[in-house]
């Protein structure tokens, strides 16, 4: 009797667990814009080649994938891989190594304890170890690319952007990459009962306060009508999944690549 009752306790168990899927994490609802992020600096300027030389050679090397694995918990970043890369293009001489990058872009980069952090801020760190530059860097918005470059304010846009294709393709700067997929989210909690965008309705849902998130938000009409609330949040991404985890929305705003993080954090 004993025996029957313990496995009927386990088996109601196991298909709680199932219902729910598991209570840790979180997990796409509906995607609203998918982009991809690349690297761009000036039209013909020489450190577009040592900088591709270097990521070749990290890629090469294992360094991209532990860094992805690290901030990721996949590889999910793609580099050519060529171990004789910098010796084709030899070393450069020693510089300051000027970076801009788009701080609401968690968990590529962002701002923590007043110092910019991220997997793209290591990564770069790791190419100018390799190349014997200095890195320095700073936030821009990331429709203002061309400007920035174009000023000489920044050697390089890398950080969590998607570059405009129309700049691209007229050739106001030149692309390295991409080297990442990102898709722009709704995504809640595992263990709910959000599964796709029609649950949505009466929910309560917290987003950045970002033009980016904004035009995401804009691009299905539908979903703000499904939702009950919407709160936009000046502390970006972190922010937002404090109040998913601390019950105070249904849903997010989000990145895809944030999903990616908070999964194997």
């Amino acid at each position: 009797m004993k025996r029957a009752l313990c496995l009927l306790l386990a088996l109601c168990l196991c298909l709680s667990c199932a219902a729910c899927g598991g209570s840790y994490g979180v997990r796409e609802v509906q995607t609203l814009v998918e982009q991809d992020y690349s690297l761009a600096f000036r039209t013909g300027d020489p450190l577009a080649m040592y900088v591709a030389a270097a990521l070749e050679v990290l890629s090469y090397e294992g360094t991209v994938n532990e860094l992805s694995v690290k901030w990721f918990g996949d590889r999910i970043v793609e580099f050519d891989r060529r171990a004789d890369a910098l010796e084709k293009t030899g070393m450069p001489e020693p510089r300051d190594f000027i970076i801009g990058m788009d701080i609401n872009s968690f968990p590529l980069a962002y701002i923590s304890n007043g110092e910019f952090w991220g997997f793209d801020v290591e990564l770069a760190m790791a190419v100018c170890e390799r190349l014997g530059w200095t890195l320095k860097m700073q936030a821009i918005e990331k429709e203002n690319v061309y400007i920035e470059l174009s000023s000489g304010n920044i050697d390089c846009a890398w950080g969590g952007i998607a570059l405009d294709e129309a700049e691209v393709e007229s050739g106001l700067y030149v692309q390295y990459g991409p080297y990442v997929h990102n898709d722009i989210v709704v995504a809640s909690r595992n263990g709910t009962r959000l599964w796709n965008r029609l649950m949505l309705s009466g929910k309560t849902m917290a987003m950045p306060s970002t033009p980016e998130a904004t035009a995401a938000l804009e691009s299905d009409a539908k979903l703000a009508k499904r939702l009950r609330q919407i709160t936009r949040l000046a502390g970006g991404t972190v922010e937002c999944f404090e109040q998913l985890y601390s019950g105070r929305c249904d849903a997010v705003l989000t990145d895809s690549t944030a999903l990616y993080y908070y999964n194997s954090h």
